[in-house]
């Protein structure tokens, strides 16, 4: 047994469990804080190891016992188990003295890499432990590797949508490579730019039938992944092919984002649209109307919302978005109007405590998993809706996106600052905000074009 940061390992012989031969299984035991959690070894066949008393009675004769492992083949003794006796049932052994002694060095390894494992660990935790320990072994020279320890790292973390982001691009990246390894060597700027080209061609993917074509924003965002990882390993001897393309460097594309954002009329138009009561199709118009009112939080941030958000005639919340950050988390106040009260009232669940989710979106029983799934779920079940609402108001279609660049564009056109925008988005900086602004639809952009020559007759 060894004691590492406070976190102790030990082997044992499990004798509540057994199996159909009646062996018992040998299990890793690690203690911390008084918690304990067992796993079951695999021995030299790679099989899960089991033995008889009399085995682990032997097993602990070998070289090397502890304080505690004498006192367990002192408690064997007192049994009357005596190892290697051979026709008594009390002491069968299935392994050979040889065998054992195999396997104590064998076990020996197991235990000594259990607490490398704990050693290396910051701070302490279950989690924290079998991710580490379980893991296959990783090419710390391999791009693949490493981006897919780091999307279990984001998973056993709870940032889904980042993990997802890591698996999608690495399902990508394997396609285009041709291979589930990749060294870092092998990542340069022809590489790059090939791979951006092959992303975005159309194409049939396998066992479908209609074309797709992917947007240079999925490209960035995938590489975006890539250069977050190259960033943290710092391959040696690798070239760094990010940067400028007037560098000879590769440009991570941004993507053609074209903002959509509704004019306070066709917003009026929306919040006034005659749903059935206690319909989806209502409660999704809902939705939509206050993610627009609450500026512009995202269907995550407005799931999120606990009653315990609320505090007098405002909510103040921290965006999920920064929400992992120690120290960039951005909080957002939103005042309470009639029409968000109204919502809440109609949709929200009652009797509304202080750790009580205000919609029924999400529960607290969830595993982040559960509640990623949720997310997209109510995201999926919103726009779908508002394809019916907005046809039926004859207005282009929208989506959650749109309510919070909805949100932006109205205050700004009815002569809100940029730094009161800026600040009730939750953008850390103005430049943010600037570019969020920058796109505006192509009426408005019309409008102010026909205001430099107007149209004569002539």
């Amino acid at each position: 047994m060894k004691t590492v940061n406070q976190a102790v390992t030990g082997i044992v012989l499990e004798t509540r469990k057994s199996n159909a031969d009646g062996l018992h299984p040998v299990k890793l035991r690690v203690t911390y804080n008084k918690d304990r959690k067992y796993y079951t070894l695999k021995g030299l066949d790679n099989k899960s190891l089991y033995m008889t008393p009399g085995d682990f009675a032997n097993f602990l004769t070998v070289k090397g016992k502890t304080k505690k492992e004498k006192a367990q083949k002192k408690k064997a003794d007192k049994k009357n188990i005596k190892p290697g006796i051979a026709g008594n049932e009390k002491v069968k052994t299935f392994f050979t003295d040889k065998e054992i002694k195999h396997l104590r060095i064998h076990i020996d390894e197991i235990e000594k890499k259990a607490m490398t494992v704990i050693n290396e660990i910051k701070l302490f935790s279950f989690n924290a432990f079998e991710e580490n320990y379980f893991s296959k072994p990783k090419d710390k020279d391999d791009l693949f590797s490493i981006m897919e320890t780091t999307g279990k790292e984001m998973r056993e973390a709870g940032r889904i949508s980042t993990a997802v982001t890591f698996e999608n691009g690495l399902t990508s990246l394997k396609a285009f490579a041709g291979s589930d390894k990749f060294p870092f060597e092998r990542l340069t700027v022809k590489w790059l730019k090939d791979y951006e080209k092959w992303m975005i061609e159309p194409r049939i993917p396998k066992g479908k039938k209609k074309t797709r074509v992917n947007s240079l924003t999925t490209v960035g965002i995938y590489l975006r992944n890539v250069r977050t990882v190259f960033n943290r390993i710092k391959p040696v001897g690798v070239p760094y092919p990010f940067g400028k393309s007037n560098n000879g460097l590769y440009s991570i594309p941004k993507g053609k984002n074209t903002k959509k954002a509704l004019t306070q009329s066709d917003v009026a138009k929306i919040a006034n649209y005659k749903a059935v009561e206690n319909t989806v199709e209502e409660k999704s118009r809902d939705y939509w109307i206050f993610s627009y009112l609450c500026n512009g939080i995202n269907i995550k941030d407005v799931a999120r919302l606990k009653y315990a958000n609320i505090d007098g005639d405002k909510i103040t919340l921290v965006r999920a978005k920064t929400a992992n950050s120690t120290d960039e988390q951005t909080t957002i106040d939103i005042m309470i109007t009639r029409q968000i009260g109204r919502i809440i009232d109609r949709h929200g669940n009652k009797p509304g405590t202080k750790d009580q989710y205000i919609f029924p979106i999400l529960h607290n029983s969830m595993t982040p998993q559960d509640e990623y799934k949720a997310i997209q779920q109510a995201v999926q079940t919103i726009n779908h809706n508002m394809v019916n609402v907005c046809k039926a108001i004859e207005i282009e279609n929208v989506t959650t996106y749109t309510a919070r660049h909805s949100f932006a564009t109205v205050l700004k056109r009815s002569g809100a600052s940029v730094e009161f925008i800026s600040e009730s988005l939750g953008h850390r900086n103005m430049q943010t905000t600037q570019n969020y602004l920058a796109n505006f639809e192509d009426k408005e952009k019309m409008k102010w074009a026909n205001v430099l020559l107007p149209e004569t007759d002539n």
